[in-house]
């Protein structure tokens, strides 16, 4: 009797204690509050009603749009003749893809072919292979620092991937060229590449600990640091082989005629190629952002924003929308594609392939208002630059302002003809960046290159890779 006398006591005090420690945690979900929550839920028979459309369909379908016209107006005053569309497949290269398309564009043009593709495989294989040496000897540089500093976690949370932006394909080709796709044909990694890249992440990891320990200890040289490193890339290369091919030195090319007739053949390297099918030249290519959380009409630069180590940091100038708008239209005119990203996922209509503000009513829906504007979805995380297509088409109005733009995707033919329409209004929205040409930019704002650049860090969050 006296032991359940005891027992009953201790539930009493540790019932009370309990009590009192929830008492004392203010902004937790008390009894009281929450049944002032569940009493707000009225359960009408509209939110019944509701409730059992969304526990049995999609909320995009049953927020589409009835308003809209069932198909979008394909009619552009100005667009870039197109051939064949690219597909990415189950990888992240769009950004690859994209920045040869501009290439791709303008060798079709000059040369009377009815098709031609650039080799992704091939820069993919060089830029995970530059990659895992950017992490690796970023391991090396840091390896003094705490391994909970912010740039050491961001190392080792992204030691590799597979986007990128157009900063990595102009010093990728720089160094190693380009080839055709029949030089080096896709492969089933290639296109979906997510088991391989979680593989030579996990190794990297590995070995960044290791350079870490190897480091630490005394008397280890850089020159020690360094053929280590080389010993590491050498595993990964072996890696990379197995899943991609070995990218060819040499090969040979047929040019052929619209109608398959061939023109001439010969031997190239890569960089052979490169030199006399795009020549370009690409310090021309200047990067547009519109980021209204910064001020404009700055240089911005960011830290590990590159591909190759010893390469170039992801610079750009950040405009107003205005300012983007008036150069891509200049590039468009003069049958010119350009490098674009955007957040695409964002009141995507597949079926139709528009990107449109009113394509879905999500507030009628859920009888909730959404109304953060572009810098708060910046700031929040809500909203971030994840797709690379190439803009290629504007529909001007009779005062010369844009309606409505066509964008290039690599991602095969599907909607209207692999192409997407994108409302101007969701081009203010969700456009981030754009690739340019100076010859269409005017010199006040190419002018603004002469300042030194801001350093942001690579975990902002604007400056998750293209996808």
């Amino acid at each position: 009797m006296k032991n359940n006398i005891k027992l009953i006591i201790g539930i009493i005090c540790l019932t009370g204690l309990l009590t009192a420690n929830a008492q004392q945690k203010k902004g937790g979900i008390d009894p009281q509050v929450l049944q002032e929550i569940q009493q707000s839920y009225k359960n009408t028979t509209q939110d019944k009603a509701i409730r059992n459309a969304i526990g049995s369909s999609d909320i995009n379908r049953l927020s589409t749009n009835s308003e809209l016209p069932a198909m979008p107006d394909t009619y552009f005053s100005n667009k870039i003749n197109l051939k064949r569309i690219t597909n990415q497949k189950s990888s992240g290269r769009c950004w690859i893809f994209t920045g040869m398309n501009v290439f791709r564009v303008k060798m079709m043009q000059k040369y009377p072919m009815d098709n031609f593709e650039f080799s992704s495989n091939y820069l993919f294989f060089w830029d995970q292979l530059e990659k895992s040496n950017l992490f690796l000897q970023a391991i090396i540089d840091t390896r003094t620092k705490e391994i909970t500093d912010r740039t050491v976690e961001f190392l080792f949370r992204n030691p590799i991937n597979d986007g990128g932006q157009f900063t990595g394909v102009v010093d990728l080709v720089t160094k190693y060229g380009v080839v055709p796709q029949a030089a080096m044909p896709e492969t089933h990694s290639s296109e979906n590449t997510a088991r391989m890249r979680y593989l030579i992440s996990l190794k990297l990891r590995e070995f960044g600990l290791e350079l870490r320990e190897m480091g630490a200890k005394k008397g280890t040289t850089e020159t020690q640091l360094k053929q280590k490193k080389t010993e590491m890339l050498s595993t990964i290369y072996r890696m990379l082989v197995l899943n991609l091919g070995v990218p060819p030195t040499t090969f040979t090319w047929t040019l052929k005629d619209g109608s398959g007739k061939p023109i001439s053949t010969k031997e190239y390297t890569p960089l052979s190629f490169y030199k006399e099918f795009v020549n370009e030249d690409l310090s021309t290519y200047i990067m547009f952002m519109n980021d209204p959380t910064r001020e404009y009409y700055k240089v911005y630069e960011v830290e590990y924003g590159r591909h190759v180590y010893d390469g170039n940091n992801w610079k750009y100038i950040n405009l107003p929308m205005e300012d983007i708008k008036e150069i891509a239209i200049a590039s468009i005119k003069d049958s010119t594609c350009m490098y674009f990203s955007c957040d695409v996922g964002k009141f995507y209509n597949r079926s139709k392939s528009t990107l449109d503000l009113d394509n879905y009513d999500y507030s009628s829906l859920m009888g909730v208002d959404f109304t953060m504007d572009k810098k708060q979805r910046i700031q929040t995380f809500a909203s971030s630059s994840a797709h690379a297509m190439n803009l290629v088409g504007v529909d001007l109005d009779e005062n010369g302002k844009s309606i409505k733009w066509l964008i290039e995707n690599s991602w095969g033919n599907i909607g209207y003809k692999g192409l997407l329409i994108m409302t101007d209004e969701w081009f203010g929205e969700y456009m981030f960046r754009l690739v340019v040409e100076e010859k269409y930019i005017k010199k006040d704002i190419l002018n603004i290159l002469k300042q030194k650049p801001i350093k942001l860090p690579p975990w902002d969050p604007m400056f998750a890779p293209e996808l």
